[in-house]
């Protein structure tokens, strides 16, 4: 067994299928908090990611975007109405709610409220995300309903992007909730 502990709250899975020695190793990003471990109220800040023209570039090349805003720099410069490119919105929300994301084996995305883009990011922006827990709900039998707030904010804290990501969560005790689910 690996003579660091880790986190609180983390724990590693334990695969059948590679040498004990490995399995027993905590696994890097890969937390297993249940529904009971997500404290209302809790704000974390994500590190700082500057959004170069190769990443708004391949983004965009990926999901076809081809609108002239994002893909056409004489465009941007001369018609535009922000005199030059701006990064793809579906890119500042992937990015932005990807700095905050964990590998939570007992996490599901149920989907997301109120996506807003507030105002415009550009290739050589920093962004950074806060993600707040904003409330618990038992749901279903086996799983509970959390929701969290993102807040993407560029260079030196101006707002950016905002959305609530509705997740469902397994509980670590189900028995704990019987009779208080909504289903």
């Amino acid at each position: 067994m690996d003579e660091f502990t880790p986190t609180v709250g983390v724990s590693s899975t334990r695969p059948a299928d590679m040498p004990e020695d490995h399995s027993a190793l905590p696994v890097w990003n890969a937390e297993n908090w249940f529904y009971e471990d997500w404290p209302v109220g809790q704000r974390i800040r994500s590190l700082r990611r500057t959004i170069g023209e190769s990443d708004s570039h391949l983004f965009n090349t990926l999901v076809v975007d081809i609108h002239p805003y994002v893909q056409d720099q004489m465009f941007a410069e001369r018609e535009g109405i922000f005199g030059r490119r701006l990064v793809a919105g579906a890119f500042v929300f992937s990015a932005g709610l990807g700095l905050v994301a964990t590998n939570c084996v007992n996490a599901f995305s149920y989907g997301y409220d109120k996506l807003r883009f507030i105002k415009p990011v550009f290739i050589g922006d920093t962004i950074y995300t806060i993600r707040t827990n904003m409330e618990k709900t038992p749901r279903y039998k086996d799983l509970g309903l959390i929701r969290a707030s993102y807040q993407v904010l560029k260079n030196e804290g101006e707002l950016v992007l905002y959305c609530e990501h509705l997740q469902t969560v397994k509980y670590k005790n189900p028995a704990d909730f019987a009779g208080k689910t909504e289903k």
